[in-house]
């Protein structure tokens, strides 16, 4: 399946749906995107609401991917560093590929759309995320270029009794 990647997309009623949706559909499938199986729509609305009022105050940039019917099936958020002695990197949050779409290069092509977004910004040089032990992601985001450079263990409680670490990851925009 084809995916298109689009930054800054028009926040329309349907955007914003398909990314609930999405969220939700990603959560349900084990995702660590914030949230712990089962989820509904409306337990993500208020989370993705946060994302985007930052967007509407340029504190916040989306990237998109579609398909060819304009279904949303991956997004990331790119946060600006508010800190003057940070602003030479972003954040990106919330990076999601439809659990349909798991291991047939979708995830790679946000990440490379995630990172060509990025350096299309003025005075960008580096992304950093963090992503939740235990689950095997830290490796997927090695592969596309990130490199492991903090983590703070058990800080990420999911049920009683499980602890999963927080991991720091950095790519250097070059």
């Amino acid at each position: 399946m084809s995916v298109r990647f689009d930054l800054d997309p028009s926040v329309t009623p349907e955007l914003r749906d398909g990314i609930c949706a999405l969220w939700a559909d990603v959560s349900n499938a084990g995702g660590a995107v914030g949230f712990v199986p089962p989820v509904t729509r409306e337990d993500i609305r208020p989370d993705l609401l946060k994302h985007l009022t930052a967007m509407a105050q340029g504190r916040e940039r989306l990237v998109v991917g579609r398909d060819e019917d304009g279904r949303v099936l991956a997004t990331a958020f790119l946060t600006l560093n508010s800190h003057r002695l940070m602003r030479h990197w972003l954040w990106v949050y919330t990076v999601m590929v439809h659990p349909s779409l798991q291991g047939q290069g979708a995830g790679r092509a946000l990440m490379t759309a995630v990172a060509d977004s990025a350096r299309g910004i003025d005075g960008i040089t580096a992304l950093r995320l963090t992503c939740r032990g235990g689950t095997g992601v830290r490796r997927f985001y090695e592969a596309c270029g990130y490199k492991e450079v903090g983590r703070v263990p058990g800080a990420i409680k999911v049920a009683d009794g499980d602890f999963r670490d927080d991991i720091t990851m950095w790519l250097e925009l070059a």
